[in-house]
């Protein structure tokens, strides 16, 4: 299975700030930068609980009919919202083991905790990665601390008017 990231950024690497907050990012995302594109390419996404409560506060569901899997030990209330969605719990290999068997392909993963955890069992193959022209100095990490050398190999890059530089990596295995 494919399983990929696609994440905007502060220049200095953090998807949100201490409280969660992500109003450093573009409104509605910015420019167009491809993110319709890549959604198009996918079968599901996969999120963590955190980054689900945080997507529940937006003005609508970003993510229309596409299955959408929450990662969480908790319960959830997912009755309320539209869409596909469904609560698992596992390791990334397990959670990635009942997708292929329920026939996904192309999962994309999201929420800073989850990347940084199916980036730990090399189970992610490909990373793009917006960064947006503002320093926040501090905030939730993209990735965490890790206990050893992730090798990316750079595929492209492309910078938008807005100052917005989208790099997209392979993880190398």
């Amino acid at each position: 299975m494919l399983a990929s990231v696609f994440i905007g950024t502060s220049v200095d690497g953090f998807i949100a700030r201490p409280d969660g907050a992500l109003d450093f990012l573009p409104p509605d995302g910015g420019e167009p930068h491809g993110y319709t594109e890549f959604f198009a390419t996918v079968d599901a996404l996969v999120i963590g609980r955190k980054t689900f409560e945080t997507v529940l506060q937006f003005p609508e569901w970003p993510y229309g009919k596409k299955p959408v899997v929450v990662l969480s030990t908790r319960p959830l209330d997912l009755s309320q919202v539209p869409g596909s969605i469904v609560q698992m719990q596992g390791s990334p290999r397990e959670i990635v083991a009942k997708l292929e068997s329920q026939g996904f392909h192309h999962i994309y993963v999201d929420g800073g905790i989850t990347v940084q955890r199916f980036l730990r069992e090399a189970l992610i193959q490909r990373m793009i990665i917006t960064r947006v022209p503002v320093l926040i100095g501090q905030g939730i990490s993209l990735f965490g601390t890790l206990a050893n050398d992730i090798r990316l190999e750079h595929v492209h890059t492309q910078s938008y008017a807005s100052g917005l530089v989208k790099t997209e990596y392979r993880v190398i295995p």
